[in-house]
């Protein structure tokens, strides 16, 4: 799906196959500008094309905005991948907070976790990519505000996988012995691979084995 049709689809209220983790409506963080009519569009744009390839007026033809009106809201091109970048973890982090509210015990929600990475690394989701995985591969190694930006999405991401390990020891779906925090490490570095793999496209059946395979590091 192009930037077009999904702003059309957007504005009715229907996006196809439901909510993509990115996308999922939440309140966007209010000290970064506003980013157009169709605040998740820059998101898109970003996610298909990367920070490069991604020209001003790509950005906004998609916010439907004159570059004259990016530049007295944001500095450069980069200020609006800011923006984009805060809107796509924010949104993917009350995705994921939903996902998790789902399941009783640790195991379950760990399991859950992976299935919904493995679930937005297909079809044309999938090959649209990450944000956080495009922001480490273009930016965060020239550009230190990117780079913490990233480090502290991973950050909360592996968190979050230790927290849920330790609840399932707690509760007894994970086995004492695991070592939550080079586990949580493993799970990470799986995940945001599930995301780069997704980009050239897998089937379903692919990527469940694979959470399958990931899920014996708890056994």
């Amino acid at each position: 799906m192009n930037v077009e049709s999904y702003r059309r689809r957007s504005a009715t209220g229907y996006v196809p196959h439901g909510p993509a983790p990115g996308d999922i409506l939440c309140e966007p963080n209010p000290k970064l500008p506003p980013i157009g009519a169709h605040p998740a569009a820059p998101v898109l744009v970003s996610r298909e094309r990367g920070y490069h390839a991604a020209s001003l007026a790509d950005l906004g033809a998609a916010m439907e905005l004159a570059t004259a009106s990016i530049y007295k809201a944001f500095s450069d091109k980069r200020a609006v991948f800011l923006a984009a970048f805060d809107r796509y973890t924010t949104r993917r982090t009350a995705h994921m907070r939903q996902v998790l509210e789902a399941e009783a015990c640790g195991r379950g929600k760990l399991r859950a976790m992976l299935a919904c990475y493995a679930e937005a690394s297909l079809g044309d989701e999938g090959k649209r990519g990450c944000l956080v995985v495009a922001g480490a591969t273009e930016l965060s190694t020239y550009e230190p505000e990117m780079a913490g930006l990233v480090a502290a999405a991973l950050g909360r991401v592996e968190t979050q996988v230790r927290d849920l390990i330790q609840l399932g020891q707690t509760d007894r779906s994970i086995p004492s012995h695991v070592d939550a925090e080079s586990a949580a490490r493993a799970l990470l570095c799986f995940l945001q691979g599930l995301r780069l793999v997704g980009k050239v496209g897998r089937s379903r059946a692919e990527m469940m084995a694979v959470v399958d395979q990931a899920m014996r590091v708890l056994a």
